[in-house]
């Protein structure tokens, strides 16, 4: 007997691959919610991925990304392609809620029937992205959208999990936040594709640029084929179709060298990863911490009257026995 989720799968799917944002939206909404309806809807998904170019979106705070992000979808529905957005903002540690702000920046964008915007709250997660945004990325690419860009939150070093759900990385950086490169740190210069010289009509634009390419000829990997860096200022709307042109050439060269196939083939290994670890945690750790709740002995280990290294290994030991 077929699960009674398929037939509304179908429907929405049918329906999104035809343009209605609202059906693309539930698709999305129920990958949030990461009950079993998502999982069946993501095995039904995955014959119709991997079409989609994905590009993530990083830089420090205050370096126009959202401008950014809102003139490249302009240039490329111009070419009449159809385009998701994905813009991360940070959750509130204390309440889960997130500002999404991004998505109130790019309102402009909202009636044109061409592009799906998607704000999306990191709900805690390391690395500025949230959990649900694989999946999210699948549904858009399911439904037809390419490119879709990722914009993720300003929040520095950690940025590098962008790497993880994108086949390509414009880093943003601007001039006028400090030394060293805005205190973009050197991971994220390692997974750089692309870098962007946002308000290059401001002092100190020439002198960022500059920087950031000996720091990328410090790199011994990227010597022999570097990662272009354009300047641009997004506010004025200068220099974003070069920056457009340069991503699409970049991913051209991925495809000859068959650099784009590694590294989606690097994504899938690690969304699998996490899709099990997400399945172990919810099966067999959760019921176990419920039963021995770590905030019932967080005062005997304050107090030294329990050793919390004792307390782990009672927890490993019955997880071991429920583990088959």
């Amino acid at each position: 007997m077929p699960h009674k989720e398929q037939p509304d799968f179908q429907e929405l799917l049918a329906r999104g691959q035809e343009g209605d944002r609202r059906a693309v939206g539930r698709m999305i909404s129920r990958v949030e919610t990461n009950g079993v309806a998502d999982h069946v809807m993501m095995r039904q998904l995955w014959a119709h991925t991997g079409r989609a170019r994905v590009i993530g979106i990083t830089g420090p705070p205050g370096a126009g990304k959202s401008t950014m992000t809102d003139r490249m979808v302009k240039y490329w529905r111009k070419k009449d392609y159809r385009i998701g957005v994905i813009a991360v903002d940070p959750s509130s540690p204390f309440t889960g809620g997130a500002i999404l702000g991004d998505r109130v920046r790019m309102n402009d964008l909202a009636l044109d029937t061409g592009v799906y915007i998607r704000s999306m709250s990191t709900r805690g997660q390391l690395g500025g992205l949230s959990l649900a945004c694989s999946g999210a990325v699948s549904v858009l690419d399911a439904c037809g959208y390419d490119p879709i860009l990722i914009e993720t939150v300003g929040v520095g070093q950690s940025e590098v999990a962008v790497m993880n759900v994108a086949d390509l990385v414009l880093v943003v950086s601007v001039p006028g936040l400090g030394d060293d490169i805005q205190a973009i740190k050197a991971g994220i210069l390692e997974i750089g594709d692309v870098f962007a010289v946002n308000k290059a009509d401001l002092p100190g634009a020439d002198r960022t640029a500059r920087e950031l390419q000996i720091m990328l000829g410090m790199n011994p990997d990227m010597n022999a084929d570097p990662p272009p860096i354009l300047m641009l200022s997004a506010e004025q709307n200068q220099g974003v179709d070069a920056l457009c042109d340069s991503v699409e050439n970049r991913f051209a060269l991925m495809q000859d060298s068959n650099e784009l196939m590694t590294r989606r083939n690097r994504r899938l290994e690690k969304e699998l990863l996490a899709y099990i670890q997400d399945r172990l945690y919810k099966r067999v750790l959760a019921p176990v911490l419920i039963a021995d709740p770590f905030a019932n002995n967080i005062e005997a280990f304050r107090a030294n009257e329990r050793n919390p290294y004792t307390w782990a290994e009672g927890i490993m030991k019955k997880i071991e026995e429920r583990t088959p």
